[in-house]
């Protein structure tokens, strides 16, 4: 591990947040390969999988972006609450407005509750889109804290921004899975499977490079960043993740994932920021 920081260390900011954000992607392309070996997936392993994606999402929330952004906010001399107060409902409400904006259906959701747009597009679009809305969040959180690197603030660490990445591409691999085994059963081939699957995650590289410049050519709007990726995030736990989970008998499973989930990210953020 202290290689894998060291490496950060020597390099520019922005390269090493598309080198993690690209990390996820990766991840993210690995759990979908898993449709090439694996014939079934039940619905118990499916929910618990996305149950350890949410309580990932929601560590990371906390841990690696709304605590550094009050810490930031109150060394500026700023009141501390405001601007995490502010970024987080700005995240919340971006992705509301693109879940509305934008045709999509999540995982395990019947055709018929489509949401956003009426639109005559396939489900299997639906389904890319809902969780291609998923991943920017993600990709940006981890792009934001590198730019805190870059600029200097003490709140924002390698360590730090590297266990973020670690965590998101932990959660990748199950949600990769996810979501190539339900494009699978719809009768996708296995390389169609696979390819939407990976596919979902290629916005991470994107957001996070987005992040990382924004966050370095304007300082002061770090703290307002941070929040803004925990807002967004914790927009698709609540709107997407959770819920999906709920539909079948195995909501203890998931809700175990959740916690499994949330202590891994915790121990992660804790342990190497």
């Amino acid at each position: 591990m202290e290689a894998i920081l060291g490496f950060f260390e020597r390099i520019d900011p922005v390269t090493g947040a598309f080198i993690a954000t690209t990390f996820t992607w990766l991840v993210t392309a690995a759990g979908s390969a898993l449709v090439f070996v694996v014939g079934h997936a039940s619905r118990k392993w499916l929910d618990g999988m996305l149950g350890f994606t949410g309580g990932v999402m929601v560590a990371a929330s906390f841990w690696s972006l709304l605590a550094p952004s009050i810490e930031m906010s109150e060394r500026m001399g700023n009141i501390p609450w405001l601007a995490p107060a502010l970024g987080f409902a700005a995240g919340a409400l971006f992705l509301f407005g693109l879940d509305k904006a934008l045709p999509h259906l999540h995982i395990n959701f019947d055709p018929a509750r489509t949401e956003g747009p009426a639109t005559q597009w396939h489900k299997t679009t639906l389904l890319v889109l809902a969780i291609t809305l998923h991943n920017i969040p993600e990709g940006l959180a981890v792009g934001v804290l590198f730019g805190g690197v870059a600029a200097g603030m003490p709140e924002a660490s390698i360590g730090g921004a590297v266990a973020l990445a670690i965590g998101i591409g932990l959660q990748n691999f199950p949600e990769g899975f996810a979501v190539s085994m339900p494009l699978r059963r719809q009768g996708l081939s296995r390389f169609r499977s696979f390819w939407y699957g990976q596919l979902s995650a290629i916005v991470e590289p994107v957001a996070g490079v987005v992040g990382a410049v924004a966050v370095m050519h304007m300082q002061p709007l770090l703290p307002y960043a941070l929040a803004f990726a925990a807002g967004a995030m914790i927009y698709v736990v609540v709107e997407e993740v959770i819920p999906e989970t709920q539909l079948d008998k195995y909501t203890d499973i998931a809700t175990l994932g959740f916690i499994g989930g949330f202590i891994v990210m915790m121990v992660l953020d804790v342990a190497l920021g």
